[in-house]
């Protein structure tokens, strides 16, 4: 069927409620509109689903939810059946129709004789990661759709292991999920008889109490809160799901100066103070700022809305309050934890930090100076959960540390994905340690670039919406494959790497090697003079991504190579125009 008759045909069906069919009718004759919602299903990728919420098969609603989670009850049923009495749990976060999707889920599980546990309120999404394992789960869901603006949700799932699904499982959840074509054949029950059948189970503060018990558990240097514990931290929530944990881990472990953001501490599913609830964004921290001012603070943290991404604001030397980006808080967090670990005779011989391929190369510099080894995965912190699993399994390396250039990290193992509320802890803790040293968080970073360089990266993203936007960021991926260029921002191309086809080659010699990691649609170059540039499309909003670094001398002649990288790519971007 092509956009039009599935329109019709949801207007006529009935497998689809009158409330469905109302917003259906009220765009009757908007061609736009019904192509944008109709024209393709929303896909089920490796991540699982994100879209803009409404009716169509393009969007985020009760249907497209119950299809996912059919897809996924047909993959336990058939691939891993002890599955059923296992169980799946399922999280949500603040937004639009996450408790409706999160039920949703869990009665479609139900229908098929799966068993599903949920939280009784919003948590964060590595919660739901711990809960996985806790629970001795077979799978876990999500619903949330991160920091995107607030007509999105979405939805992801997670296996046995507590990290989200990768190969082959995503592709063969995928297929299931394709292979349903009809709606009718989702099954649902009413959730008093699922209850009543055991199969409908709500999750108690156990899985809290836990959760928090294991991040407190990788507390570094855990005295230096109490020489410190006046220190003045300001926190915001921005409306999400780490308003409960955060405060209550910072409490438990000895921070008395907590404020927390008045406008942004509660839920709210429109994220009505900020443009986008993203630490990324700078005007996130507005509020905040102006919190930490009146109380003097010397710290602000912010999570995200599932609680999976932490922004951090330091105080410089003239009161002034910088935004860290996530490879500064990243590489601050490596350092600590490993000279920490160190210290204290806790850094095991086959120490492993983890980081994607985006991330800042000071990270393999620190790694070295601690005779940690260094391992790359792709973008996406389920790579470095896979990472994890792997070492648990083949003993190999003991994982200690991992992050991405996006504000995820993760200490320790008790999760499977970034938690931002053991950062938080992490990072407090972190600026408590300097601070008993006449330092901050500022200092310190400055300390890290006089040890070992001073590194700066960028990321250019170029949002493309729609139809027409998902055909130009095909465009520009192509034109880079067929006109590879020589340069960006003066630095020769030595080596580019096409995680698609698996071939990295050297642009000199003409010498191929493959990848050893999973196909994906990245081109990554490496450039003379340590500088890299890599292009992806987003995998979880419109966007295609450029990011870059560089190791300069200092602040001004890194920020000038940068600036003429991203010079650069406004010309590449011209020519596929």
């Amino acid at each position: 069927m092509d956009y039009m008759e599935k329109y019709h045909f949801w207007l006529d069906s009935d497998a689809f409620d009158a409330e469905t069919k109302k917003e259906l009718e009220a765009i009757s004759g908007n061609d736009g509109e019904i192509r944008e919602r109709f024209y393709k299903d929303l896909e089920f990728g490796t991540g699982g689903l994100r879209g803009i919420i409404g009716a169509g098969t393009n969007r985020m609603n009760k249907y497209t939810v119950g299809k996912a989670t059919q897809g996924l009850a047909n993959y336990i049923l058939k691939n891993a059946p002890e599955g059923a009495k296992m169980g799946v749990a399922i999280a949500y976060d603040s937004r639009n129709m996450s408790p409706e999707f999160a039920e949703r889920s869990a009665l479609v599980l139900n229908a098929n004789g799966i068993k599903a546990y949920i939280f009784d309120e919003l948590r964060p999404t590595p919660e739901l990661s711990y809960a996985v394992r806790s629970l001795g789960c077979i799978a876990g869901i999500v619903v949330t759709a991160s920091h995107n603006p607030p007509e999105y949700n979405g939805y992801k799932v997670y296996w046995a292991d507590g990290a989200q699904v990768v190969s082959p499982k995503d592709k063969g959840i995928i297929g299931e999920v394709n292979a349903i074509t009809d709606f009718s054949v989702i099954k649902t029950m009413d959730r008093s008889e699922a209850e009543a059948a055991g199969l409908f189970n709500v999750i108690g503060k156990e899985v809290d109490d836990g959760f928090i018990a294991s991040i407190k558990a990788q507390a570094i240097r855990p005295d230096e809160v109490k020489k410190a514990e006046d220190m003045v931290i300001v926190y915001t929530p921005l409306h999400g799901t780490g308003n409960k944990p955060v405060r209550r881990v910072l409490s438990e472990v000895g921070f008395k100066n907590v404020f927390v953001v008045p406008e942004q501490e509660k839920p709210d599913k429109n994220f009505s103070t900020v443009d986008y609830p993203n630490p990324e964004d700078p005007k996130a921290f507005t509020l905040a700022i102006k919190l930490a001012k009146e109380k003097n603070a010397e710290l602000i943290v912010g999570t995200d809305p599932d609680a999976d991404r932490i922004g951090v604001v330091v105080r410089d030397e003239n009161g002034n309050y910088d935004i860290l980006t996530g490879n500064m808080t990243g590489a601050l967090l490596t350092e600590y934890v490993l000279s920490g670990r160190k210290e204290k005779g806790q850094l095991p011989e086959n120490s492993a930090v983890i980081k994607t391929i985006v991330t800042t190369e000071m990270v393999r510099a620190i790694a070295e100076d601690y005779g940690a080894e260094l391992i790359e995965v792709l973008t996406g912190f389920k790579f470095i959960g896979e990472k994890i699993k792997q070492f648990e399994e083949d003993h190999s390396r003991t994982f200690v540390f991992g992050f991405e250039e996006s504000y995820g990290c993760l200490s320790g193992t008790y999760a499977r994905d970034k938690d931002a509320v053991g950062a938080a802890m992490l990072v407090c803790e972190m600026a408590a340690y300097y601070k008993n040293r006449g330092m901050t968080l500022y200092d310190a970073l400055n300390g890290l670039y006089e040890k070992y360089g001073f590194y700066k990266e960028g990321v250019k993203s170029v949002t493309l919406k729609g139809i027409d936007g998902a055909e130009k960021i095909g465009k520009i991926m192509a034109w880079l494959r067929e006109n590879s260029p020589e340069e960006f921002g003066g630095n020769r191309v030595l080596v580019k790497k096409d995680y698609k086809s698996g071939v990295f080659t050297d642009v000199k010699t003409g010498e191929t090697s493959k990848s050893d990691l999973p196909a994906s649609d990245v081109l990554y170059y490496n450039l003379e003079d340590r500088a890299w540039l890599c292009v992806r499309p987003s995998g979880t909003e419109p966007k295609i991504k450029f990011y870059m670094g560089v190791k300069a001398s200092g602040a001004k002649e890194a920020a000038e190579k940068v600036a003429a990288m991203e010079r650069s790519v406004d010309e590449i971007l011209e020519k596929v125009d």
